[in-house]
């Protein structure tokens, strides 16, 4: 009972503390207690810790079992995970029901979303000569800046708690449903695009969760539904890898037919039949975000400077107005020549601290062949002919399929449809 001894807390005060594992959030040995059950850390107290880190979303839940686990069976037992093969091992599956497996002390899950904004306002570059890169990768790498402040986060728990803390913090880089433990802290809704959306934040934004084996007031769980009948994300998604809800009204993805799978996770070829339905989509795809009411009203520029688009690198060297000319190009519609024509340092320069260095320079060099493709200008063709010989046979063989699509006579002035398609 809440507030009293129990009788294992009599047992543990007449024996020694059984030895457990791990350390606090500061790194000090943990430490055990008895006595009466302390009550559950104010909430609105690790929330304004939270917001001083930058998170500016937040809510708490506990960590029972997961509801998820039959849905992520059958959707794997059907395949549509695609190659990310690591969503399947068995462990992985097991620990993401069950978080006492990645934390047995856990006794409350902090939730939290940091905000990379839409800085631009547009449904992607509309210039089929120039590439659209996902919102969330045209700056630094979130894995770079979100773990460090969880850490911190936990080490805020620690000091408020009085007493060590042993905390664990994930941001997309452990086997736990992140959108389901938001989802149960109050942060939003599984939109019918899969993402979680915040009622006043929309869904551009990152999830990261901390472990901590301390009692926290828990949030109320968001329950409502608030794309009642809004059908925009799976009415403009190019390739259908939206399919919908299922009959328990779990939002449903087929990866393997998603731009971001395709541009990202895939290793080997894109399908063919997918190709012209990228467009100009060269890392990543935000059409199904992009449509969403919630982040067409409430999208904003991120308050991250990390997150912040990156600027081309300049020459310094004059180029023929005497001006300095763009060497690397930066992340905001960069031209897909430039692109195609990158060499491997180049290539390093542009992806140093970003995600989209997971593509791997074949892989978006892939991307970019099948968006000078779906330009067919002889702008394009003439860099794709310039890249037959390129070493990397995945490269060859999209810039083959890429020179075999019909011509375009007219160059950027080619507009690519607002819904993607």
């Amino acid at each position: 009972m809440e507030g009293q001894s129990t009788e294992s807390d009599v047992r543990r005060c007449l024996s020694p503390p059984p030895a457990l594992p791990g350390r606090s959030a500061t790194g000090a040995p943990r430490a055990s207690g008895c006595g009466m059950t302390p009550a559950p850390l104010p909430s609105d107290l690790i929330e304004a810790e939270a917001r001083e880190l930058g998170f500016g979303i937040f809510g708490v839940t506990d960590p029972r079992r997961s509801d998820h686990g039959a849905f992520l069976r059958g959707w794997l037992e059907d395949g549509r995970h695609g190659e990310m093969r690591w969503l399947g091992r068995p462990e992985s599956v097991t620990r993401r029901e069950d978080l006492s497996l990645t934390l047995s002390e856990v006794r409350s899950v902090i939730v939290v979303g940091h905000e990379y904004g839409d800085p631009d306002r547009e449904q992607g570059s509309l210039d089929p000569a120039t590439g659209t890169i996902a919102r969330y990768a045209r700056g630094r790498d979130y894995h770079r800046v979100i773990p460090k402040r969880l850490r911190n986060l936990g080490a805020a728990v620690e000091r408020l708690a009085g007493r060590p803390v042993l905390a664990r913090g994930y941001t997309d880089t452990g086997p736990i449903f992140e959108r389901e433990l938001a989802q149960r802290a109050g942060l939003g809704w599984f939109g019918r695009n899969t993402m979680l959306i915040h009622p006043r934040k929309g869904s551009y934004f990152f999830l990261g969760a901390v472990l901590v084996d301390i009692d926290i007031e828990l949030s109320d769980p968001f329950e409502r539904d608030h794309c009642g009948t809004c059908r925009a994300c799976l009415d403009t998604c190019p390739t259908g890898a939206l399919l919908g809800r299922d009959d328990e009204g779990a939002p449903v993805m087929d990866a393997r037919r998603c731009i971001s799978y395709l541009t990202i996770e895939l290793r080997g070829p894109i399908p063919e039949e997918l190709r012209p339905a990228i467009g100009n989509r060269i890392f990543g795809c935000d059409i199904c975000q992009e449509v969403c009411p919630f982040n067409q009203r409430f999208g904003a520029p991120p308050l991250e400077p990390g997150y912040a688009p990156r600027l081309p690198v300049l020459d310094p060297s004059p180029g023929p107005g005497g001006q300095a000319s763009a060497k690397v190009s930066g992340t905001v519609r960069p031209p897909l020549v430039d692109l195609m024509r990158m060499t491997w340092d180049e290539w390093d320069v542009f992806t140093r601290g970003s995600a989209i260095r997971r593509a791997g320079y074949d892989g978006f060099r892939r991307n970019v062949a099948v968006a000078l493709g779906n330009w067919g200008s002889e702008e394009a063709r003439v860099a794709l002919k310039d890249a037959l010989g390129d070493p990397s046979g995945l490269v060859r063989e999209h810039v083959e399929w890429a020179l075999g699509q019909p011509r375009r006579t007219t160059g950027s002035d080619v507009s690519i449809p607002e819904d993607g398609a």
